[in-house]
């Protein structure tokens, strides 16, 4: 008699079980020879190795579904469940996660996120190889989504223990004193689009949870100072706008087992003009280091409006 312990990670437990633990009765109808017991996000199983080792495949094959759709019916349950069954009673297609090469992970209410261009397949890969990887490019050409589902995704594989995502607060020469709130509050708008990213990346209650737990940091830049980042998976979005200190300042903040990809685009330096962007200076200086991977997105990357391809082309056309 053996016993195992599986974590459901970023799943929602009701995803699977159901309302009432119905499907969780529906699963455990199925397998009569072992004792299933859930509590939250951890499913205990007890039985012969055998019989836990066929379970273990057809719950991968339920969670692949709620992964892909976003809900799971008792049809689908017994369907799945059956020994030759290969795709659910309402026809949608069962195939593994790892039968898609450029999904990258799979997000709330059925939501695939996934490298959608040659250079963001660059991203997945140079990351999967390297530690530090520059990804610089236009307004919507998905550095800052990609870059944030490959953390998602290293968090999820236990490759790291925890996300940190960072960006320079001040935008513009914007001052931040005259934003009503306490410092969270006041700096909460310029770090908007990271807490966007993860929403449609993780169940609520679970993301709620890792903020709280310290498992994902999201912070201004400048809180990295005196830092050591280690086991993390570490994100710097808009680093055209921190200056040539802030980046060595971040960049040097590098510690074992972590993997870290600054994200940016050169075109949009909102720093005063007798401030040179460290990103480009970074871009110089770094370029001929082994280890260290350079990515540049352009307008055949961009996947967001139609319109934003056309208004990136001719801000190019324009020089500016």
């Amino acid at each position: 008699m053996s016993e195992k312990t599986i974590s459901l990670e970023t799943l929602n437990p009701i995803d699977l079980y159901g309302v009432n633990d119905q499907n969780l009765d529906i699963i455990s109808r199925h397998f009569p020879k072992l004792k299933i017991i859930a509590r939250g996000e951890l499913l205990k199983v007890i039985g012969d190795d055998d019989a836990i080792a066929f379970f273990e495949e057809k719950l991968k094959l339920l969670l692949d579904y709620i992964g892909r759709y976003g809900t799971l019916t008792e049809n689908n349950i017994r369907q799945i469940l059956s020994d030759n069954a290969e795709e659910p009673a309402d026809g949608r297609d069962l195939q593994s996660r790892s039968d898609g090469d450029d999904i990258i992970v799979y997000g709330q209410n059925g939501l695939v996120v996934r490298a959608r261009t040659p250079n963001q397949r660059k991203m997945v890969e140079f990351i999967g190889k390297g530690d530090m990887v520059f990804a610089i490019g236009p307004a919507g050409s998905g550095k800052t989504y990609t870059a944030v589902a490959l953390a998602v995704r290293a968090l999820k594989n236990k490759e790291v223990r925890k996300i940190i995502l960072t960006r320079p607060a001040v935008e513009a020469g914007e001052n931040l004193g005259f934003l009503p709130g306490d410092l969270k509050e006041k700096l909460d708008p310029y770090l908007q689009p990271l807490y966007d990213a993860l929403r449609d990346m993780l169940p609520p209650e679970k993301l709620k949870t890792y903020l709280e737990s310290g498992i994902i940091q999201i912070a201004p830049l400048a809180f990295m100072r005196g830092r050591t980042l280690d086991n993390a998976f570490v994100i710097l979005d808009e680093a055209q706008n921190a200056t040539e200190m802030q980046i060595k300042m971040f960049l040097t903040r590098m510690g074992n087992s972590a993997k870290f990809m600054i994200t940016g685009d050169i075109t949009q330096v909102d720093l005063p003009k007798n401030q040179p962007s460290g990103l480009l200076q970074a871009m110089s200086l770094l370029k001929s280091i082994n280890g260290i991977e350079f990515i540049y997105l352009d307008e055949r990357d961009v996947v967001r409006h139609k319109l934003v391809t056309k208004i990136v082309e001719a801000y190019g056309k324009n020089g500016k």
